[in-house]
């Protein structure tokens, strides 16, 4: 019963995770794609946490945690080249 619903769970995480990405390539200006990378991101993390409980394997745990890092600095290095890109633009240099 609990594994039918955790998969169902992923199923609809799956789902959610397409229509972000639909956003991400969509999306009319940066900051669009931005939050929906950070979307992906947080929704990935969350089927690689559900299929660690779903199957009993905390070695997903570890895989989330690691990819839930990289997120957060690709998130960061985007977020700077930005805000550098714009500095330039509002100065003229």
């Amino acid at each position: 019963m609990i594994d039918t619903a955790l998969l169902i769970v992923i199923y609809i995480f799956l789902g959610t995770t397409i229509v972000s990405m639909i956003r991400i390539v969509i999306g009319p200006s940066a900051v669009d794609r931005m939050i929906g990378l950070n979307l992906v991101s947080a929704q990935v993390l969350a089927i690689f946490v559900l299929i660690a409980v779903k199957d009993k394997l905390p070695v997903y745990l570890d895989v989330a945690l690691v990819y839930d890092i990289f997120g957060f600095v690709g998130l960061m290095a985007i977020t700077k080249y930005f805000a550098d890109k714009d500095k330039e633009d509002f100065t003229g240099v």
